[in-house]
């Protein structure tokens, strides 16, 4: 029996590796045939390869974490007695804290033994999987369908980590800021066409299967399907034509050194004042989009009674704008540098969070949704730019030799805290109202700004930050007092 079950398992793992390989091979030659823009660089294939693990993995983001099955988790899965919003807060927050702790750690076992490959392979399947399974639960099944949600998420955020560790050996200090946009604006391109295709399903199955009841929920629940075949197809680029160094045989001195890396790191960061202030400033910034992103969708229809049609629809406005925003956005922050474009997109969203914000005040004047549309918009826009110049900020500022690692603490600052945002919303929704949520996440984005005054500055300007603390804090009390 049990060699019977060996066979199996190895005729799997063959047909699926030669799948793999297929779509290797037609990748391969899809990108020599296309992205003529890319030319003139003599590792097309491998920086198109990378950009399209974005491309694999964001409808996740898009369709798991944010828009679809967010709303429905909340709407469906968890029963009446139970507060939605504040489970799947938690959830987010959970998945926070493993994966800041378990960054760092792995950055460093993959600078010393090549393990980069393995480890994103890992993830990457482990995501697909989790996601998978989410097809399975329903009412009353919100505490297993959450666990499965945070294993994927893990996986999801593990991935994109060692993904992003990348992005130095592929691009150069010239064209960082395209490559990284590019790679992010194809990202929303595939969380767009992916949510294109929820959305139609939504629209026509019912139509067609008119005796059939719960066409919606049955849609709904299968986009978890979707994703994952999504993910499991677009991301064999980066495993098969991205190339890596050796790899050694993983042992426990591997372990040990890495973890005593970690800490030697710790002790010696404050070396890299500029990427200690930066690193500072994104823990917080991050930790308002992460929020934004876990619960974008669970405002809309909490807050302004958005259908599942109206959350789909805004998801693909969102993603469109996103695409664009990265693209554009890439070229600009090589020519007006990442500093200034980092800026501009937290003042940016600062002001769609408040549009979003008072949105359902003017709900009596029939434009409550129209102004959530134009936070939704902006916030769009300033997405992709705000997260793809701080990878390239990122790029530009960490030692060859410290690549991986500084990369795991990259993902450290990013999630360090990201359990904050979620947990500030669902305390202030579960108190007071969805809309008090967002004074959570506005906050993160103000102090994110403040500190990012500081990044490249040697000596402090405190009448600077106090001129511009003073003004935030009055924009909070109005809010507040409102």
């Amino acid at each position: 029996m049990y060699l019977l079950i060996l066979c199996r398992s190895n005729k799997i793992v063959f047909f699926m590796r030669l799948i793999s390989l297929f779509f290797a091979r037609f990748f391969a030659r899809f990108f020599d045939k296309n992205f003529k823009s890319f030319n003139s660089l003599k590792n097309k294939r491998e920086v198109i390869a990378w950009s399209f693990y974005d491309f694999a993995n964001q409808p996740f983001t898009t369709i798991i974490i944010t828009f679809v099955y967010s709303a429905y988790f909340v709407d469906h899965i968890c029963p009446p007695d139970v507060n939605g919003i504040a489970l799947w807060s938690m959830g987010i927050s959970i998945t926070a804290i493993i994966v800041s702790i378990l960054s760092p750690i792995l950055g460093a076992i993959a600078d010393r033994g090549g393990f980069r490959k393995f480890f994103l392979i890992i993830a990457t399947w482990v995501c697909i999987v989790a996601t998978a399974c989410l097809f399975f639960f329903q009412k009353g099944d919100h505490i297993v369908a959450l666990v499965y949600l945070i294993i994927a998420n893990v996986g999801f955020e593990i991935g994109t980590v060692i993904c992003n560790s990348y992005l130095p050996q592929l691009a150069s200090k010239k064209n960082i800021g395209r490559i990284s946009g590019f790679a992010w604006g194809l990202g929303f391109i595939g969380g767009l066409i992916s949510l294109v295709i929820i959305l139609s399903a939504v629209f026509l199955l019912p139509l067609i299967l008119v005796e059939s009841v719960n066409v919606t929920e049955k849609v709904i629940r299968s986009s978890n399907i979707v994703v994952a075949i999504w993910l499991a197809i677009f991301s064999v680029p980066v495993f098969f034509l991205v190339k890596e160094k050796t790899s050694e045989t993983l042992t426990n001195k591997h372990i040990k050194d890495s973890v005593s890396s970690v800490f030697k790191t710790f002790r010696t960061i404050k070396k890299y004042k500029i990427i200690v202030r930066f690193l500072l400033a994104r823990l917080f910034y991050n930790d308002a989009l992460i929020t934004i992103f876990a619960l974008g969708g669970v405002y809309a229809m909490e807050a302004l009674d958005f259908s599942y049609i109206e959350i789909l629809i805004l998801g693909v406005v969102l993603n469109v704008c996103a695409a664009i925003g990265s693209f554009v956005f890439g070229r600009i922050e090589d020519k007006i540098g990442p500093r200034k474009t980092i800026e501009w997109s937290i003042l940016i969203l600062i002001i769609a969070v408040q549009l979003a914000y008072l949105a359902p005040e003017f709900s009596k004047f029939g434009i409550s949704k129209s102004l959530f549309w134009i936070a939704g918009v902006l916030i769009g826009f300033m997405t992709g730019p705000s997260q793809s110049c701080s990878r390239s900020l990122m790029a530009r500022l960490t030692p060859e030799d410290k690549t991986n690692e500084f990369f795991g603490f990259y993902a450290f600052t990013g999630k360090a805290t990201s359990f904050l945002g979620p947990f500030l919303f669902g305390l202030l929704v579960y108190n007071f109202s969805p809309q008090a949520g967002l004074l959570a996440v506005l906050g993160l984005f103000i102090i994110g700004y403040l500190l990012f005054q500081t990044v490249y500055i040697d000596k402090i300007n405190k009448k600077a930050i106090l001129e511009n603390s003073i003004l935030l804090l009055i924009i909070i009390f109005e809010l507040i007092y409102l």
